[in-house]
């Protein structure tokens, strides 16, 4: 396989890892959302009541997240499996102030850290560990509302000397909007609701449709059991790797990922876990050649509050 192929199965193994989900019926139909950010599709079973956060003033909250890919590239005749050294983030949330507007809080990885599998070229292996760790010690702080909507955000000033790439940053937020910080809906539902949410999603320079669906499954106390659906599709579009001398084309791509989410709303971290498999077909232009190249991946995201561990 050419250099071009196991570099395109790199970028996309890791795009779907962090990013990753699919599209489907309900992505390509779903109709215009709400002002606030949320279509509610089904209000469940009464009774009925507003889910809210509840965040009181100083909370703290600990998590670890952690990503794994796996990843088939095929050009012609030719294929390579790839396991992908995955990455693990601890973080703080908090301690948390109250606004007027809902809470403030910083937001802080204490350690970052690369998960490489057995067997791993241990050169290659290092440089992964020390680029992981470029991501130690790096935050920023949000203000969101009782709902989950971010009200505002900024990354803190070591954040910016750090040299993060910005698509590492996006994604990462990303994962967390999905997975730990659930946007909710304005409306009271119950048992058995449905609501959606959608964003347009950058990364590598691609711009990615996003569906989020929730089910509303079970509840106890100030914990809310969700199922979630997590569907992208990016259109054809074309970017470019200058320093690779790479030109990557999509003619498709897309994902789709399923999780459960034991929600906290007394807290700033929430479990998590989603698996889900992408498909992309990319043209693969370099000064050498043009290749063809289908990929497909499997991912799994877990998110573990570690609070009272």
């Amino acid at each position: 396989m050419t250099n071009s192929v196991l570099r395109a199965s790199l970028l996309f193994g890791v795009f779907f890892a962090l990013a990753g989900c699919k599209d489907s019926a309900t992505a390509a139909g779903a109709s215009r959302r709400d002002d606030d950010g949320v279509r509610v599709l089904d209000k469940g079973s009464r009774p009925r009541s507003a889910l809210r956060y509840q965040i009181a003033p100083g909370t703290t909250t600990t998590s670890t997240t952690t990503f794994r890919v796996a990843s088939l590239a095929a050009s012609g005749d030719r294929a390579a499996v790839t396991l992908l050294p995955g990455l693990r983030l601890d973080i703080v949330s908090g301690p948390a102030e109250v606004t007027e507007r809902g809470v403030k809080l910083p937001v802080d990885v204490v350690k970052s850290e690369a998960v490489v599998p057995e067997g791993f070229d241990e050169k290659l292996a290092q440089d992964l560990r020390d680029g992981a760790a470029v991501a130690d010690n790096i935050g920023g702080w949000i203000e969101m509302d009782d709902r989950g909507r971010v009200i505002a955000a900024e990354l803190n000033e070591q954040t910016k000397r750090a040299g993060v790439p910005i698509r590492l940053l996006r994604m990462v937020i990303n994962t967390r909007e999905t997975l730990t910080r659930v946007l909710l809906p304005e409306e009271k539902v119950g048992l058995g609701a449905r609501w959606e949410t959608r964003k347009e999603i950058h990364a590598y320079g691609f711009k990615v449709q996003q569906v989020n669906t929730y089910t509303f499954v079970d509840r106890a106390g100030d914990e809310v059991m969700l199922n979630v659906v997590v569907q992208q599709r990016a259109l054809p579009q074309t970017i470019e790797f200058p320093d690779e001398g790479i030109l990557i084309s999509v003619e498709s791509m897309t994902g789709r990922a399923e999780g459960q989410i034991i929600l906290d709303l007394d807290a700033l971290e929430s479990d998590a876990s989603a698996t889900g498999t992408g498909e992309d077909r990319l043209i693969v232009k370099t000064p050498q050649s043009t290749d063809l190249i289908d990929v497909a991946e499997e991912f799994e995201i877990q998110i573990a509050n570690t609070t009272n561990l």
